[in-house]
């Protein structure tokens, strides 16, 4: 069913005083339409599926009336052991902190009653068993990760009262359905299962019968056309990379997040860029957390002014105010184009979202646009017009191979949290 009821503020939703405090520190003055329709059900203890664009507030529709449960029943399970109440499974590492982040922050005038723990892979996993001594109230982890934990006998799932999907439609995916599995397999058969994400393929909807008790069904879709400003520029093959650097000279931004489907793009669209004078910095699977975390930091900051990312980037990062998101690169799910764009426009802000798109491109981009119900128009820019026959295609591309298909050496780098379904199972 579709909620129609929208509380014009948080008190009608039923949050408890410490939650209504914090979010007007935060100034949270009204709730979002997501926050308005799940809050409500959550503390009722519905099972949800909840659809929401990106940027619309899903963290805290569920994080708000997950806090107040726990906060409200105690957490007298901790005292038992190395348990957890409530779990957050996410694909990313940086959308585990980011989560994490925003649990703590809503929870700080609960006077440190609820316990919140992050883990995620490509990192120490020592501090991350000490951080877990106790058990904790809320535990925000990748899949792969947190099957190690249980392994070492770091945490256990018998007593999880809620889970979490954020991102469900990833989670719901093959790139995680053994682990997704394994995990379920562990935890309680009665307990109330919560899934946010923006997209939900059909696919994916068929799996919602098996994990969910009568679930309320909240659809929050309808993207503002204003928020984010959508187009196509097309241009003959070899001639993506030219465009991208007149676009980015021409317009001066000083952020710009560029997508493309591989990690050997990433290093290969740098080193053109950097040739015609434009430095750029990479995001992707290969690189170390630390590095990852740096770099990122850096993009948010302002520090740096173009950032080349796998898919890894297209998940739950909240960057504020990002000016424009450039797809150089067509996602090959469909699902993954509105996840991309997502990443600007956020929080009412006005982004723009481009792609670039040669004659190998076309077909796809129709299919991107009737998946994702939308049609646009195709422009030209002055000097890098397409041909209207495809020409002999230029040296622009570095070869697309599925990753994590070389050396056995270079295989053993991939972690399994940051997996990305494509279709061919590689991981970003």
């Amino acid at each position: 069913m579709t909620l129609a009821a929208s509380p014009s503020n948080f008190t009608d939703l039923g949050l408890i005083s410490p939650l209504l405090a914090r979010l007007a520190e935060l100034d949270y003055a009204s709730p979002t339409p997501i926050q308005a329709q799940a809050i409500g059900k959550i503390l009722a203890g519905r099972d949800l599926i909840a659809g929401a664009n990106t940027g619309s507030g899903k963290t805290a529709a569920f994080a708000l009336p997950l806090l107040q449960q726990l906060s409200e029943q105690g957490s007298a399970h901790r005292d038992k052991g190395n348990f957890v109440a409530g779990l957050v499974l996410v694909p990313t590492r940086e959308l585990a902190t980011q989560v994490a982040d925003s649990i703590k922050s809503y929870a700080a005038h609960l006077n440190g009653a609820i316990k919140t723990t992050v883990v995620f892979g490509g990192v120490s996993v020592n501090k991350q068993m000490q951080n877990l001594r106790g058990g904790s109230d809320i535990v925000v982890a990748t899949p792969g990760r947190l099957l190690d934990l249980i392994a070492s006998n770091a945490i256990k799932l018998d007593h999880v009262r809620t889970l979490v999907l954020d991102e469900a439609d990833r989670m719901l995916g093959l790139g995680f359905a053994e682990e997704l599995s394994q995990l379920l397999a562990l935890m309680p058969s009665t307990k109330q299962t919560l899934l946010f994400s923006a997209t939900f393929p059909e696919q994916v909807t068929a799996l919602t019968d098996k994990l969910l008790n009568n679930p309320v069904e909240i659809q929050v879709q309808s993207r503002d056309a204003s928020t984010v400003i959508q187009r196509v520029f097309t241009v003959n093959p070899g001639q993506k990379t030219a465009l991208l650097a007149h676009l980015i000279e021409q317009h001066q931004w000083r952020q710009a997040l560029i997508f493309v489907n591989a990690k050997n793009h990433c290093e290969h669209l740098a080193q053109k860029l950097e040739k015609r004078g434009i430095s750029a910095q990479v995001f992707h699977g290969d690189k170390g957390q630390a590095a990852r975390t740096r770099t990122m930091d850096a993009f948010k900051s302002g520090k740096i002014d173009v950032l080349i990312a796998t898919d890894i980037a297209a998940r739950g990062i909240d960057i504020a105010k990002l000016p424009v998101v450039i797809n150089f690169n067509l996602p090959r799910s469909p699902a993954d184009y509105m996840h991309r764009i997502g990443r600007s426009g956020r929080a009412g802000e006005v982004g723009l979202a481009l792609s670039l798109i040669d004659h190998d491109d076309y077909h796809h981009f129709k299919i991107i646009e009737k998946k994702n119900k939308i049609r646009l128009e195709r422009e030209q820019v002055a000097g890098f017009e397409a041909d209207d026959v495809n020409p002999e295609p230029a040296a622009d591309k570095p070869t697309a191979k599925p990753e994590g298909t070389g050396k056995k050496k270079r295989k053993k780098q991939i972690d399994p949290d940051d997996e990305v379904w494509t279709g061919w199972k590689t991981r970003s």
